[in-house]
């Protein structure tokens, strides 16, 4: 099996521990996957503890644009948190959308922490057959 390594990817995850949770000036990046099924895009993006009223998509011209925000849990006054990892605050991704996309017909789905956006092909994308006339348009100039 081959695996692919980022050897930044630990010092993004503690260069974004240390800065602190996104905002929504500067949010934090969500992880995604990105592929064609059939005649769509599947976008998954993993932003798990976030609820569905939290997530903001957003299409002008080509950008999508989705936003979630993460907010803590309500805790009682009497409890003291000894161990805090999950990150919170605002996540964003942004995606320019090629011209042969339906940007108009975009579905959105949100089950188990993953948002998975369905984005068509437009028709005019498509492959199509052109029909070739023959002979009967045929007109001889004389002169």
């Amino acid at each position: 099996m081959l695996m692919r390594t980022d050897p930044f990817r630990e010092l993004d995850r503690l260069a974004q521990q240390l800065m602190g949770p996104g905002t929504w000036s500067k949010p934090s990046a969500m992880p995604m996957d990105a592929y064609r099924e059939g005649d769509e895009y599947v976008v998954a993006l993993d932003i798990p503890g976030v609820t569905a009223d939290a997530i903001d998509i957003d299409v002008e011209r080509n950008m999508l644009t989705v936003r979630a925000e993460r907010r803590p849990t309500a805790k009682a006054d009497d409890v003291q948190m000894e161990l805090s990892e999950r990150p919170l605050g605002v996540f964003s991704r942004q995606l320019v959308l090629a011209d042969t996309l339906d940007t108009e017909h975009i579905e959105a789905d949100y089950d188990a922490g993953v948002l998975t956006l369905r984005i068509p092909i437009a028709e005019r994308a498509k492959p199509r057959k052109i029909s070739i006339g023959v002979g009967a348009g045929r007109k001889e100039i004389s002169g």
